[in-house]
């Protein structure tokens, strides 16, 4: 019964290290995170101009799979409203 008890006790005594030191990975991580984010924050990529901020329009064969495709997966029930490149 002895050895059960030992055997118990470094099984608490070694998952509260495990959590410790997890916490402290993670609150090193969050701390390091913030320090880079103050002192070398990201530089803001210029934003690209298109005409007129429009879409360019879907080339009638990709318009065509994409229809085909729907009808495919819904069973000819579901209708496609508006296609857009992101």
């Amino acid at each position: 019964m002895e050895n059960l008890n030992i055997a118990l006790l470094l099984m608490v005594v070694g998952m509260a290290t495990v959590f410790a030191i997890l916490l402290i990975v993670i609150y090193l991580g969050k701390g390091l995170i913030a320090l880079v984010n103050k002192y070398a924050p990201e530089e803001a990529a210029p934003a690209k101009q298109t005409a007129a901020n429009e879409p360019a329009p879907v080339p009638a064969n990709i318009m065509a799979a994409i229809h085909a495709a729907v009808s495919v997966v819904t069973h000819g029930k579901g209708k496609v409203t508006k296609v857009e490149k992101i």
